[in-house]
């Protein structure tokens, strides 16, 4: 099938607004690649520290300087359901080298933070800086140059995103990304969620909600709901990083196991002296981002990504900006429903058949990349099968059915839930914004109401409990980027707005901070940019002024005289002290340096 017109048009506009730099990329990690094995370059001191406590086989291996040597990067700790997996990773990984002649060795270990766990507390304003923190500790494990090839341990929100931004810094080597798969299916996500409403309405009692959540997050995996951690796994799988069909497997069981091993002998096998040199610098191209942003629409994941993609590009070289999301949203067919726009979670969608089935179809539509280089070879097709065990327990990848296994759940490109991608570019004289539609209903997507202007979102919770906000409303909520606090989540927010829309009112929220990838049906437009502190038009909204939220005809924008408008002083920032306290002075640093939302949110603001 022939590329989409739009693809390609889109294509090309990032390779040619990204061509010097991308050449100035690729020619630093060409300069690097000569250097394998590249621990024949250190000296006997050098590499007699980095073999000291191998076992003894392993030791000659190393020594000899001849068989690939993998460097695990991994985000474990057990207090994390997602990465508590990871535990017995490096053993397994170790072993399968070995098998292949290899070698590996834990390289160095990575923050993980939750946002489930800091949502709408202090520790949510180092969320998003941690993505950076993660790519510098990435390069800090990578940095002894004793390793042929990585492996990749991380699942979670900033993890993932980080992990892959240091290693593209580290181009010349190949990278296998490695999952560990979502936890059992608890309670329904309409469930919980009804629960989480009925408490914010006051309808129930705090015990209720605990007993509510611990039957949804209740096993060790990834949390269930569709996300920014398992949107993560889509778009490794969707750029080639993974083995195919890894994503959604759940932990603990044995192709879960076969699957990781494999992943091992892969990356022996793509490493310089392996035979199937495949080096993450040459392989993440253009195509490649746009096959990310490609499967960000059509499962209707996560809006975290509309930075977390531009920041990863920009380690390779390569420039996107929000225009290019909007341009593919227009012709990417919504495939999956998955909550938090469905009622499904992503066991469900992986037994309907999943990345496999979401990838066949948009390769039949002539709506992904094919010509594209991935860990086990040139094109997606690999992709558009599933993993199995056969009847001796070796690993193999099956043809997808003919039909969706669920089509409440995965529909086919010919009969698609929603013509396109669900996520949408505001702009107007308030800013640039994104806006995720694919859970709004449509009669919610036009919203014409008087602001009410907040500097926290805990300001907006305790108007609601004094009654205050009984009405139709455009919560403005301000000095939430990454400038002022970090950029924190607001999802703490949903419940108590979701109450509002149900009641009947007109509600909307605009904010310069995010919303969240499970996102819901309230309209939310977020990351406006510029954001407040840096003299963005939010820092001076004031109550009573009618804002105009239109999510179809991408409109967002306030209606005061332009002249008088632009004479209105700014805000005064008054949130000091949400920069101190659990750490967040140590951050200071990077708020002065952050990027725009739009530019990726990133300290890395470097050229070649």
């Amino acid at each position: 099938m022939a590329l989409h017109p739009i693809l390609s048009d889109v294509t090309e506009r990032i390779a040619a607004r990204s061509k010097e730099r991308r050449a100035r990329y690729l020619a630093h990690i060409e300069a690097a690649i000569p250097g394998s094995p590249y621990r024949g370059q250190l000296g006997c001191t050098n590499l007699a520290h980095g073999f000291a406590a191998s076992p003894a086989d392993d030791k000659l291996r190393i020594m000899s300087v001849k068989a690939p040597n993998l460097g695990i990067v991994t985000a474990y700790n057990d207090m994390l359901s997602a990465h508590q997996p990871y535990g017995v990773y490096p053993d397994v990984i170790k072993a399968a080298a070995r098998e292949v002649g290899a070698t590996a060795q834990v390289a160095g270990g990575v923050p993980a933070m939750c946002d489930g766990i800091t949502q709408g507390l202090p520790g949510m304003d180092l969320s998003l800086f941690s993505r950076d923190v993660i790519a510098m500790s990435t390069a800090v494990a990578l940095s002894h140059n004793m390793f042929d090839a990585g492996l990749c341990l991380g699942i979670c929100d900033k993890i993932v995103p980080g992990l892959l931004m240091g290693a593209l810094r580290f181009g010349h080597l190949p990278f296998i990304f490695v999952p560990a798969g979502p936890m059992p299916t608890g309670i329904s996500n309409d469930q919980k969620a009804k629960v989480r409403q009925l408490y914010a309405a006051g309808e129930v009692g705090q015990e209720a909600l605990l007993e509510s959540e611990a039957k949804s997050y209740h096993a060790p995996g990834t949390c269930t709901f569709y996300g920014t951690a398992n949107s993560n796994q889509m778009m490794m799988e969707m750029m080639g990083l993974h083995l195919p069909g890894a994503a959604f497997v759940s932990p603990g069981t044995p192709l879960r196991e076969a699957l990781t091993r494999a992943a091992a002998q892969r990356a022996v096998s793509i490493a310089a002296n392996g035979g199937e040199f495949t080096p993450l610098g040459r392989m993440i191209d253009e195509r490649s981002i746009v096959n990310a942003i490609i499967g960000l629409l059509a499962t209707g994941g996560s809006t975290n990504h509309t930075m977390h993609l531009v920041a990863m590009a920009r380690m390779a070289g390569l420039i996107i900006d929000w225009s290019d999301f909007e341009a593919l949203s227009k012709v990417i067919p919504l495939l999956a429903r998955v909550y938090p726009n469905g009622g499904a979670d992503v066991n469900q969608f992986h037994a309907a058949g999943g990345m496999a089935w979401v990838i066949h179809e948009l390769l039949s539509a002539g709506l992904l990349h094919d010509d594209v280089q991935t860990v086990v070879g040139k094109g997606m097709a690999a992709y558009a099968r599933t993993p199995a065990l056969d009847g001796d327990g070796s690993l193999v990848w099956k043809d997808i059915p003919a039909e969706s296994g669920d089509d409440a759940v995965l529909a086919s490109v010919a009969r698609p839930f929603s013509a396109d991608g669900g996520l949408r570019l505001l702009t107007g004289n308030l800013g640039r914004a994104v806006i995720k539609v694919s859970a709004v209903k449509s009669s919610h997507r036009l919203v014409r109401a008087p602001a009410v202007v907040f500097e926290s979102q805990d300001a907006l919770l305790a108007a609601a409990k004094a009654g205050s906000l009984e009405k139709d409303f455009i919560a403005v909520i301000r000095f939430q980027g990454p400038m002022a606090i970090g950029m924190p989540e607001l999802h703490k927010l949903t419940p108590t707005l979701a109450n509002l829309q149900d009641k009947g009112f007109k509600v909307a929220l605009v904010t310069d901070g995010r919303m969240s990838g499970a996102s819901g049906k309230v309209p939310a437009a977020i990351h406006v940019t510029p954001e407040a502190l840096a003299g963005g038009a939010l820092a001076r909204v004031k109550d009573g002024d009618m804002i105009e939220l239109d999510a179809e005809a991408g409109v967002l924008r306030i209606e005061v005289d332009e002249v008088a408008f632009a004479a209105r002083p700014l805000a005064v920032f008054s949130g000091q002290a949400e920069q101190r306290g659990l750490g967040r002075e140590l951050f200071g640093g990077m708020r002065a340096a952050v990027s725009g939302a739009e530019q990726g949110a990133t300290v890395f603001n470097f050229e070649e």
